[in-house]
């Protein structure tokens, strides 16, 4: 029996054996990916000042291929915040271009994601030194800039779960190289019942969270899925370990990974990327599913165009993982 991808991608993610790994590219060759990039535009009405000024009111700034950083922040000084406008979620325009995109591609497991969001796109508006200093200083600024991310976030959720889309997607990176960026105790304090809400809104809505983050956050990796995460995308499954993460949290969680980005997808040789991809397959996605394949084409990082392509053979190559025998609590 042929499968849709749709149907792959939601085997991985509720662990009832998919015949295959599904695959998720992120910024090119989306012919082959079995998942469907979408998101939201920003109001009809709305007129970018200058080059890469965003709605928020903070302008990109790049200095070589990658994304770059913001090069202004709007509540800078706290004085701003008085006459400050957020952008609205519900201004016309934002889901125009959906209806066609979904139409197109109907059998693909539609990913709609909200952007960068939560804690990072506080920081923006804030500038990330003050915006820290406020979470332990001064917490009701940062409990009012949180406020009008999450509002406008939970605006566009309500709309976007109206839609036949599959998942509500999260990028929020909360590690550095060595840990979360903040106590585990203060993010679950602040952060924890934010997400709780926006969580709950798309499960109500019959959807998955799929949420990325970066760096080392396993301090708060259990209370993700706690959550209600169904979907979690790591691009560094190195920082972590990839067996530490399939005994922890192995048959909890779907993984989303990629071929380690620091390390063996920009310096890999085919045989180490080959093996590595099966190695993530048959150790993440031993419990029935829960992996699913990330590719995505990082030159700005140093990967290859020929390093890429190995990634991608690497991916599409692999058969059924090899299973671990659970017993009826789960355990392995």
């Amino acid at each position: 029996m042929h499968l849709s991808s749709r149907e792959v991608v939601l085997r991985a993610i509720e662990r009832r054996r998919p015949p295959r790994i599904p695959v998720h590219y992120c910024n090119r060759d989306y012919e082959s990916s079995d998942t469907l990039n979408l998101g939201f535009a920003p109001a009809a009405d709305f007129v970018a000042s200058e080059p890469g000024m965003t709605e928020w009111g903070y302008a990109w700034l790049s200095l070589d291929e990658t994304m770059g950083q913001p090069r202004n922040h709007p509540l800078g000084a706290w004085a701003n915040v008085e006459h400050y406008v957020p952008p609205n979620a519900y201004a016309p325009g934002r889901f125009d271009a959906l209806a066609n995109k979904l139409a197109q591609s109907p059998d693909r497991f539609a990913k709609f994601g909200v952007g960068i969001s939560g804690f990072n796109q506080a920081t923006f508006l804030r500038g990330m030194d003050r915006f820290l200093m406020d979470l332990y200083e001064a917490p009701e600024r940062a409990a009012h800039v949180l406020d009008l991310v999450f509002e406008f976030e939970n605006g566009i959720i309500e709309q976007a779960v109206q839609l036949p889309i599959d998942c509500v997607a999260f990028g929020d990176d909360w590690g550095t190289q060595r840990g979360l960026m903040i106590r585990p105790a203060l993010w679950r304090e602040v952060f924890a019942p934010r997400y709780a809400e926006q969580f709950n809104m798309i499960h109500a809505a019959g959807k998955k969270v799929w949420f990325h983050t970066c760096g080392d956050v396993s301090a708060v990796l259990g209370d993700l899925i706690d959550l209600g995460v169904d979907v979690l995308e790591l691009l560094q499954p190195d920082i972590y370990g990839v067996d530490w993460l399939a005994n922890a949290f192995g048959g909890r969680v779907c993984f989303c990974c990629s071929i380690d980005h620091q390390r063996r997808a920009v310096s890999g040789t085919r045989e180490e990327i080959f093996a590595y991809a099966r190695y993530l397959a048959d150790t993440l996605g031993a419990y029935d599913g829960g992996f699913i394949a990330y590719i995505e084409d990082y030159h700005s990082l140093g990967m290859s165009e020929q390093t890429y392509q190995w990634i991608r053979e690497a991916f599409h190559s692999l058969g059924v993982p090899q299973q671990r025998h659970q017993d009826t609590k789960g355990n392995v």
